[in-house]
């Protein structure tokens, strides 16, 4: 028992410490970044570190996998050159129980990491966004779907539009029994519209079958209401931005993405995409697991043996073709190319197998 908890406090330490040693880089590198993103004078030192630290969680969370994998490394490489290995062996541990306290506790780090910095990622992810289109063009868009339908703000210099539907098409371009109020700069509401569909073309909403009333202080909005059967709205919208955010799981905290799944599909929505990052997201913990064992598998064996930096570029590459492959079972489980199950759970349940294979062909030949 003391020699796992040996083991676990090693290898908490390297991940500890690499974990604020990439942290400390992301951070410069990204403040980099952000200063060269605007002009000068837009924006000052301490708000583009204000965007640079909401954008470094959601960095941090997805190179987790690099730091599992170079943790294991540099434990190993340790635990080799000091020959504590050797000596674990011929008091008759195996190279499979020194593993087991690393990779417990890496999955239960991976268990901490989607419960914790996954929730903490998406918030300050979505308002990073919401800053940095705030600073390039001074208006904000905002989309949301909820039991009661589909809720969209969209700003302009002018002013700002709330608008509602029912329900959409697949990406978000149709809107099917729209309400629509248009709030001036200052605040106040100025006109309502009611319609059976709006259609989002390139700088407009194209509306059909549109009522309009005025929402003037000391005017009657019914007597004064308005029937069109075709109106456009000016947008700063895209399809692409409206297919952005339909489409972006990670902005959602992992335990909120099941009601997500229930209000896209009661609004007409795909929501595959949602469903495969929840369980790609679940494997977590098991795909650094994996990102362990890799990093074990060609460094547990004495330095003498030589080939030390070519075993640790062997098992750096083996984890980026794992994580590469992760990556691509995604991208197949969303097009429906494979069951969802299949494309979050085999890259890790295979990488772990591989990794143990290599370990007991080194230990047993």
């Amino acid at each position: 028992m003391k020699l796992h908890m040996y083991f676990a406090r090693k290898f908490l330490i390297y991940f500890l410490g690499l974990t604020v040693g990439f942290f400390i880089l992301l951070v410069l590198i990204d403040l980099i970044e952000e200063a060269q993103r605007f002009e000068a004078g837009t924006i000052t030192l301490a708000e583009a570190l204000g965007l640079t630290l909401l954008k470094s969680p959601r960095s941090m969370y997805i190179i987790m996998p690099l730091v599992a994998v170079l943790s294991s490394l540099a434990l190993f490489l340790s635990l080799a050159r000091s020959s504590e290995l050797v000596v674990a062996r011929s008091a008759g541990r195996s190279a499979l129980l020194a593993l087991w306290a690393p990779f417990l506790l890496m999955i239960l780090i991976g268990v901490g990491l989607i419960t914790i910095l996954n929730p903490i990622a998406a918030a300050t992810t979505k308002q990073y966004e919401a800053l940095l289109d705030s600073y390039r063009t001074g208006e904000t868009n905002v989309f949301s779907i909820s039991q009661e339908g589909l809720w969209l703000r969209q700003g302009n210099p002018t002013g700002q539009t709330v608008i509602r539907a029912e329900n959409a098409n697949w990406d978000g371009s149709i809107l099917y029994n729209v309400s629509m109020i248009t709030f001036a700069k200052n605040g106040g509401p100025i006109r309502r519209l009611e319609a059976a569909s709006a259609r989002l073309e390139t700088g407009y909403w194209h509306l059909t079958q549109v009522k309009a009333w005025p929402l003037v202080v000391g005017l009657n909005p019914e007597a004064n209401a308005s029937e069109f059967a075709t109106l456009r709205v000016p947008s700063t919208l895209t399809r692409e931005s409206l297919s952005d955010s339909l489409g972006e799981p990670s902005l959602i905290p992992l335990w909120e993405i099941p009601a997500q799944v229930k209000a896209l599909e009661a609004a007409g929505f795909s929501a595959r995409r949602h469903q495969v990052w929840f369980q790609m997201e679940l494997a977590r913990p098991l795909f650094l697991g994996a990102m362990v064992l890799i990093g074990a598998g060609f460094t547990m064996r004495h330095a003498r043996f030589g080939r030390t930096g070519l075993m640790v570029l062997f098992a750096v590459m083996l984890a980026f073709g794992l994580y590469f492959i992760r990556n691509f079972a995604q991208i197949l489980g969303e097009n429906g190319q494979i069951p969802i199950l299949w494309a979050a759970w085999t890259p890790p349940v295979a990488g772990i197998l591989l990794s143990l294979g290599i370990i007991l062909h080194m230990e047993d030949g």
